[in-house]
């Protein structure tokens, strides 16, 4: 198994810090550092200046989001970067919510998975530098009837496959990205539910399209924070899981709450959201428990992070995605280390 690092998104609050993450994660062999995008800092920005001052981590979009960029200017923008950083970008997509699909990019947020499977046949097409066409639902290129012609990219990225991945979390997502793509970038796994939640999911895509688990890279992020009193770990947690299973997205549609639930917190999910959506944020966070916390996070000593990660890797993941907590950067630099650490005494160093 094989460790990331998940910076978040810029202007997150500690931004002069995640240039020194980034360098130290490469220093001790990362293999990869992920960037996000919302609807503030733009990941290829960052995910530049971060190749640019790296010498071989490789770099991540976590995600773009598809509804922000036409296709062929994702495969623009990945072909770029990877020729930039000589041959380390990798391509993380994802439909993003309703809400900012909507509300942000003024894209109606229908059809997700044929979407999105337009989207990569799209990008795959451009960036293999053959001359684009499509004739799809939601894309055709290029326009019927108009001045336009198919075009090839004229940038050669590094690689002649940029490795694909996606930020999925439903069954029919999970098993669409298992066909469709060389990876799968997940949230919130529990390592005792990864299997019925995700990975069988990813499994039955990858049957669909003739293919096997072998070689597909299973990328969850998990938090990491270091100490000997886990539940006081646990605690500086809770608004962060608060957020994303109360208040990301809205009642109906947040794909959090329902995975919360799909791992036995069902009633306990359903407060959280009632609590966050009615303005009482420290109610919801109170309310996460402490189990929920525990076990989508890598929380205590090096020996406990350790059997922690031996329980990922049996569980199928390949690269474990760590996302180091703490209010200064003495303490995120120390949970990179811990993590590096940890891995070796599990054995899984690769």
């Amino acid at each position: 198994m094989r460790l990331g690092i998940n910076l978040g998104y810029w202007g997150a609050g500690m931004d002069s810090d995640n240039l020194a993450v980034a360098q130290e994660a490469d220093r001790l062999g990362y293999d990869v550092c992920w960037v996000a995008e919302a609807y503030g800092s733009d990941a290829p920005t960052v995910l530049s200046w971060v190749a640019a001052q790296t010498e071989s981590i490789d770099v991540g979009s976590a995600i773009l989001q598809i509804p922000a960029r036409q296709p062929a200017m994702t495969a623009m923008t990945a072909a770029t970067l990877d020729s930039l950083s000589g041959g380390r970008f990798r391509l993380g997509l994802g439909v993003s919510g309703p809400q900012v699909s909507e509300g942000w990019y003024g894209v109606k947020f229908d059809k997700p998975l044929a979407r999105t499977r337009e989207y990569v046949e799209i990008v795959r097409r451009a960036m293999s530098r053959e001359r684009l066409s499509y004739e799809g639902a939601h894309w055709t290129l290029p326009l019927p009837g108009g001045p336009g012609k198919p075009l090839k990219l004229t940038v050669h990225p590094e690689r002649e496959h940029i490795p694909l991945y996606i930020a999925a979390i439903g069954p029919k997502n999970l098993a669409q990205t298992g066909e469709i793509a060389d990876g799968a970038l997940l949230i919130f796994p529990s390592a005792a539910h990864l299997e019925e939640t995700a990975i069988s999911h990813l499994r039955a895509g990858r049957e669909k399209a003739g293919l096997t688990m072998e070689g597909f890279d299973v990328c969850p992020t998990v938090p990491i924070a270091v100490g000997e009193d886990v539940h006081a770990l646990a605690d500086t947690f809770r608004p962060y899981t608060a957020l994303y299973v109360g208040g990301m997205g809205s009642r109906s549609q947040n794909f959090y709450n329902r995975l919360a639930a799909s791992m036995g917190y069902e009633k306990e999910a359903a407060e959280i959201q009632d609590k966050y959506l009615a303005g009482d944020k420290e109610g919801a966070a109170a309310a996460v428990p402490h189990q929920l916390i525990d076990s989508t996070t890598l929380l205590g000593t090096v020996d406990r992070i350790a059997d922690r990660m031996r329980e990922y890797a049996a569980a199928g993941v390949t690269t474990l995605t760590l996302a180091p907590a703490g209010f200064t950067l003495d303490e995120r630099l120390a949970a990179l280390r811990v993590g590096t650490q940890a891995l070796e005494r599990a054995d899984l160093a690769s």
